[in-house]
């Protein structure tokens, strides 16, 4: 199954609105429910960022009976130290990302630390992309 998500940057609103749906998806599939907390705790973290960070992105969903492979592209600044970028409580966000609440430098690493496996490819001044890939253990 293939799912696809257009992410708007700055739109706070509807942060949360991809993660959401393929949550209630995992959920009629009778996918593990610790597994789906994984899955919605990575999405969500890598769905905010580019609400935080960049101008929009896309997100594809591809479910299989082994799986979750998400990949997530977005157009923005890019990440200059992916190092620092996923060091705990490391963050980048701007004053007002910060008094809604996001941007405590918790993201990447949350992604990684829920993630069967992680990849980051960025480009400064161009963008990032993100590959997420979660086992139906």
């Amino acid at each position: 199954m293939h799912l696809e998500f257009n992410v708007e940057g700055g739109d706070f609103s509807n942060a949360g609105s991809a993660s959401s749906q393929i949550k209630r998806v995992l959920k009629q599939l009778n996918i593990d429910p610790s597994v789906i907390k994984r899955v919605v705790v990575a999405l969500y973290e890598a769905e905010v960022n580019i609400v935080a960070h960049a101008y929009r992105g896309r997100i594809d969903a591809e479910i299989s009976s082994s799986g979750i492979v998400l990949k997530l592209e977005d157009e923005g600044p890019g990440i200059p130290d992916v190092e620092k970028a996923m060091t705990k409580g490391f963050s980048t966000a701007s004053k007002e990302v910060r008094e809604m609440g996001f941007g405590a430098g918790m993201g990447l690493p949350n992604i990684s630390d829920n993630s069967d496996v992680f990849t980051i490819d960025t480009i400064v001044g161009k963008g990032t992309s993100l590959n997420i890939e979660i086992k139906f253990r």
